[in-house]
């Protein structure tokens, strides 16, 4: 059985995080992908050395793609890209704004000349002229998005702990790039499609932008508290150890409060008797639940929360992560051969339980590593 996008051919002009995890989604369904480096390289291969020497990040993002060392400024290279799009079904980029079309390599003329082709342009901030010039990295983009001022604590802002919009991008690409195939099946026409950090950012800051512009505010930072719902947050029992609870409409408010709490008067505390009540108490409900919890253990607890079916998660550290019995991994290689047990993205695990056959797991390819074999196939031999 083939894989979904086998017979595809996709060439990633990329780097960094978020083109590259749109591309290996892209690889991983089946398609051809062929990454476009600087002699020295997607300087992401350079972020770190965990990955029993190499790259965490590039080890992450380009399993199974096939490198080629271009200088998109020089003409021999220039016209020997061009070749491989006249190929090409997919083109994805995250260079700055503009840098493609001052190469020669505009994307709206490559699609007037190939019809069929689909381009995906990733920026931080689009290509207007107000914004264009903007650098755009992960962090950079959460402050400006709005996404660090409702994450941390109460008395300090926080960034999310992983590249949160370079992945959203990557993941937006992905899914705007599979709509567009659908698309040229039915039409034959390609697409231009433009994806920026910052867009994808601020979709996700919707509530609070309501809650500004139409509430009373944007709800503050409350660390480890959901800032509309409560509790929906962590709280610790006498052993010192923290656990999450999440009660999502008033049921299970009241079986928390008489079946864990062991407090059934407190379901009905006029403080406390709707979602609205206990957001504006919250200070008073957290001093109540703190009382009835103290005395128990973590395991006591969260074996009340399990018995009254009220949802419940542990403050696990990425090392808990590790042995956490929900996790999948899959085996990769890196450059050099030494094998990867990474998290298996859902793509990944649901094409190998359809057809595990044909699911080839490649490794991270070294620098220019295809790069002769991609000029034979195109006829421009160096």
């Amino acid at each position: 059985m083939a894989l979904p996008l086998e017979g595809l051919l996709v060439v990633a002009i990329e780097q960094a995080v978020a083109a590259p995890l749109c591309t290996s989604r892209l690889c991983q369904a089946g398609a051809r992908v062929i990454k476009v480096e600087r002699a020295e390289g997607d300087f992401a291969r350079l972020y770190d050395d965990a990955a029993r020497g190499e790259s965490s990040y590039f080890n992450w993002l380009n399993q199974g793609k096939e490198s080629i060392v271009l200088d998109i400024k020089s003409r021999d290279d220039q016209q020997l890209l061009k070749q491989i799009i006249a190929h090409t079904d997919v083109l994805v980029q995250n260079l700055a704004p503009g840098a493609l079309a001052r190469a020669g390599l505009d994307p709206a003329e490559l699609r007037a000349q190939h019809s069929r082709l689909i381009t995906c342009d990733i920026s931080g901030y689009g290509d207007s002229p107000q914004v264009a010039g903007l650098k755009a990295y992960d962090l950079l983009v959460q402050a400006e998005a709005g996404l660090v001022g409702v994450s941390g604590g109460k008395q300090e802002p926080g960034r999310i702990g992983v590249s949160i919009c370079d992945i959203g991008a990557g993941m937006t690409a992905h899914a705007l790039i599979l709509e567009a195939l659908l698309a040229r099946a039915t039409s034959g026409e390609g697409r231009a499609l433009h994806v920026s950090l910052f867009d994808v950012a601020a979709e996700w800051m919707t509530v609070p932008f309501v809650h500004e512009r139409y509430g009373n505010g944007a709800p503050g930072r409350v660390g480890l508290h959901h800032p509309s719902i409560a509790p929906y947050g962590a709280y610790a029992t006498g052993d010192s150890k923290e656990t999450l609870i999440a009660i999502q409409n008033e049921r299970e408010w009241v079986r928390l409060c008489e079946q864990v709490f062991q407090m059934p008067a407190m379901a009905t505390d006029a403080q406390f008797d709707s979602n609205i009540n206990r957001v504006s108490n919250r200070q008073a409900l957290d001093i109540e639940i703190q009382h009835c919890i103290k005395p128990l253990t973590a395991a006591a607890f969260r074996q009340r929360l399990a018995d009254a079916g009220i949802a419940y998660g542990a403050l696990n550290s990425t090392a808990d992560l590790l042995q956490h019995r929900a996790l999948t991994t899959a085996t990769l290689s890196t450059a050099s051969g030494l094998e990867l047990s990474l998290p298996a993205s859902a793509q990944l695990q649901n094409l190998l339980a359809c057809q595990p056959q044909d699911v080839d797991n490649n490794r991270t390819p070294t620098v220019g590593e295809h790069t002769d074999p991609i000029r034979r196939e195109f006829r421009c031999d160096s």
